[in-house]
């Protein structure tokens, strides 16, 4: 059964989510896993992307759109269809997508922003509901 995760941050600032995504992302991939980025709409994957290239100079993190690299360790996809894509779902968007029972591992990231939180709540709920296991890990920094 899918394992879901909720990494809650510190912050009220919406983009400190992309980029804890980028910490996450890169050491999972760097752990062998196969990570797949749900994005809510064209331009926060256009920022994700962004933050990807450079979050970390010393290091690359291979990645791309999923029309273009499906098969890819590392892919950045929106709407309905994740492609084959099964080991963990980084989901940025405000809603569980329909396909997160696919994926071994689920990670929501949360952050103090009103819209945010109470996206999270009913995203948990869900997950509850449909008696996924849940942990939840309050960082105390970024």
């Amino acid at each position: 059964m899918t394992k879901v995760d909720f990494y809650i941050l510190p912050s009220a600032d919406p983009s400190a989510r992309l980029d804890f995504a980028c910490k996450l992302t890169e050491k999972a991939w760097r752990m062998g896993h196969r990570i797949y980025l749900h994005c809510s709409d064209a331009a926060q994957r256009e920022d994700l992307d962004a933050r990807l290239w450079a979050f970390k100079g010393e290091s690359f993190v291979p990645h791309g759109p999923a029309e273009s690299e499906s098969e890819g360790a590392i892919v950045l996809g929106l709407g309905d269809d994740c492609a084959e894509h099964q080991d963990l779902l980084v989901n940025l968007d405000l809603k569980v997508p329909a396909f997160a029972q696919r994926f071994a591992r689920v990670a929501e990231v949360v952050v103090e922003d009103p819209v945010i939180r109470q996206a999270a709540r009913e995203s948990f709920r869900f997950y509850r509901e449909q008696g996924y296991p849940l942990q939840d890990h309050r960082l105390q920094r970024l």
